[in-house]
């Protein structure tokens, strides 16, 4: 290659990095600054805020009357509370049944398997809809409980087949050196085949937690008691419904509606932020654990 040829092909590599930094820079502010922007006004002064208009550099002043509010409403504390029961009970339903589906569809050996995976991602694409679902849980007595937004929903499709793809990529010597030993299935399953598939595990995990922590759809369908309202559910009717008032009490109308703004990004903070909090724990297991699950060894 001449130093002319050279020359050209660093310029060019040059304008190639510059354009794809370019644009991943991009993406990362369009991405971020919706978060920082209700960061910003969560913190800020009602009244500033109110006849604020355009983007926000940093908060408007600095007041936290409006985390103060949020988190003396006791429908906040009672939605933590039944999210939480649903994150820890609903993603431990959903890693032991999905665990427990892929290592039955991985195996080479079961009878019918190709016809059972067939039927199973053939729901992903149909289904019976809304209302049978509805009649199902309500036959069942699971209305108006917790466990309405869990038992139904035990496996996602999606995630069962990455699953079951990263157990497939296990050399099946493992599998038969242990049955040599006198291991059974569930010996196999939680002490071999688990231990080995980490990263997708914690993919699983962080895919399930997100999934519980944003539902509110189901929940609004299955439940009517106000004290089984989830985390979402309660943001909804503060954002959706407009229902601060009873946040911003000993405030006249027009402060009310002033903090009332405040309130909603709050709210979105404090519903947004610890779910934020679990990616770094898993980040590290997040492309592996994806590319483990979409090529089959």
């Amino acid at each position: 290659m001449s130093k002319r040829d050279y020359r050209m092909t660093s310029a060019f590599d040059r304008l190639f990095d510059v354009v794809v930094y370019g644009a991943l820079l991009a993406l990362v502010v369009v991405t971020l600054y919706p978060l920082l922007y209700v960061a910003f006004a969560s913190f800020s002064e009602a009244d500033r805020l109110i006849v604020h208009k355009g983007l926000l550099a940093g908060p408007l002043g600095f007041n936290l009357d409006a985390y103060r509010s949020v988190f003396e409403n006791p429908g906040i504390a009672t939605g933590y509370r039944n999210t939480l029961f649903i994150l820890v009970a609903g993603v431990s339903v959903n890693l032991l049944m999905t665990a427990l589906g892929a290592y039955v569809l991985s195996r080479r050996n079961v009878l019918w398997n190709k016809l059972f995976l067939f039927v199973i991602v053939f729901t992903m694409f149909f289904n019976g809809g809304l209302i049978p679902l509805y009649l199902i849980v309500k036959n069942v007595g699971l209305v108006d409980t917790l466990w309405s937004t869990i038992i139904p929903f035990s496996i996602n499709t999606f995630n069962l087949i990455i699953m079951r793809t990263a157990f497939q990529a296990i050399p099946e010597s493992l599998e038969e050196s242990a049955k040599i030993d006198g291991a059974d299935h569930f010996t196999i399953l939680f002490k071999i085949v688990l231990p080995l598939s980490m990263p997708v595990i914690a993919v699983m995990i962080l895919y399930y937690a997100v999934e519980k922590w944003n539902g509110w759809f189901y929940a609004s369908v299955f439940i009517q008691n106000r004290d089984l309202f989830p985390l979402q559910l309660t943001l909804r009717e503060i954002l959706i419904a407009n229902s601060t008032d009873n946040m911003a009490q000993g405030a006249d109308a027009a402060d009310r509606f002033q903090i009332g703004e405040t309130i909603k990004y709050a709210t979105i903070m404090v519903a947004t932020v610890p779910i934020l909090c679990v990616y770094p724990f898993v980040q590290k297991y997040f492309v592996k654990g994806v590319m483990v699950g979409a090529l089959k060894g």
